[in-house]
């Protein structure tokens, strides 16, 4: 089949002081998050003079991968539509629809799988779908990437980068990425088994690790919000390295996996929270990049384009089904990435 166009689809983010609180307020319509947690969070914005970089670095995503598909004789312009602020993707499709569109791919800025990674995306697709109605175009999600090897590489690389900044061969690696509830971690895969999401990027931080050639990393989690009641992934990445710290270690690289870019979960929970923390306990500590400044980044979504045009075969690097495809807002094989419950 044809496609006539991407529809390269995310998180969103505010670009203003004004527009943090009604930013917030659409991530978290529906949940059980207290409101001194959003004004937390409002802070973590307003340092950064209220602006995250998401949207900036998600131009810049798309930028390279037009670019790639010019270099390739490939004809599909982008699209560009968020979940949580402009531009909404319901006001894309409706643009889709516009210009003509028929038939497109979907590239969504997750590698995972999981609710908030995965079937959120189809929900958003199928929400513009039905807001524009009949005139919408066909919509088809591309798989989840986390076992690509071109993100690997990407990956890797920014940890050796990260490695030969901070200049000690014994510092700890450590992979982290963001925390979800415990029981929406319990819920089945497509290949029946539980822990559909948090299987996957130890999948991934093994990989990573592999590619280095090194044997003892640990994987840990950040970003955590709801109420302090419902149990999340743990360890902390924070109180992780206080962990590691009584256990001797001088220093630490840190490899934010469980992010395609540096936007503000990254630069503030690791480049302010836990880089302060290491600090506060003299221990060593870098950052590694993440995977969507990386050449190969563009290029790996040209190929899931190509999987799609049978002109590729797929490539992964592990035996985890490659699941997170539908059409037009599809769910997931049964029992994946269900949402999580109320209680």
């Amino acid at each position: 089949m044809s496609f006539d166009a991407l529809l390269f689809l995310s998180f969103g983010g505010p670009e203003g002081p004004e527009e943090v609180r009604p930013f917030l307020e659409n991530v978290t319509r529906g949940r059980d998050v207290p409101p001194e947690r959003l004004d937390e969070v409002a802070e973590h914005y307003h340092h950064f003079g209220g602006v995250s970089p998401i949207n900036r670095l998600n131009r810049e995503i798309i930028a390279a991968l037009e670019a790639e598909l010019r270099e390739q004789g490939r004809e599909l312009p982008i699209y560009w539509g968020n979940r949580n602020w402009h531009p909404m993707v319901e006001d894309t499709v409706a643009r889709m629809a516009d210009d003509g569109v028929g038939e497109a791919l979907v590239f969504a800025t997750s590698a995972w799988g999981g609710y908030s990674g995965c079937t959120q995306y189809h929900e958003d697709i199928a929400r513009a779908r039905q807001a524009v109605g009949e005139r919408a175009p066909n919509l088809v999600k591309l798989r989840q990437f986390f076992d690509h090897p071109l993100f690997v590489e990407a990956n890797a690389d920014a940890v050796r980068r990260a490695q030969a900044d901070l200049g000690d061969p014994e510092a700890r690696l450590v992979f982290t990425a963001h925390s979800i509830p415990q029981r929406a971690d319990d819920r089945p895969g497509p290949d029946g088994r539980p822990a559909w999401y948090s299987r996957q990027v130890h999948e991934a931080a093994r990989l990573v690790a592999a590619e280095l050639g090194v044997d003892g990393y640990d994987v840990v989690w950040q970003s955590r919000s709801g109420p302090a009641h419902v149990p999340w992934l743990e360890p902390d990445v924070v109180d992780h390295i206080e962990e590691l710290h009584a256990k001797g270690v001088g220093s630490v690289v840190v490899s934010p996996i469980g992010f395609v870019s540096d936007h503000l979960e990254v630069v503030w929970d690791l480049d302010n929270e836990a880089a302060e923390k290491a600090a506060e306990l003299g221990m060593g500590f870098r950052r590694a990049g993440t995977a969507g400044d990386d050449p190969r980044f563009a290029k790996m979504i040209v190929e899931l384009i190509g999987e799609h045009t049978a002109e590729v075969r797929p490539r992964k690097l592990s035996l985890l089904p490659a699941a997170g495809c539908g059409r037009n807002g599809e769910a997931c094989p049964p029992g994946c990435c269900a949402p999580p419950s109320e209680s």
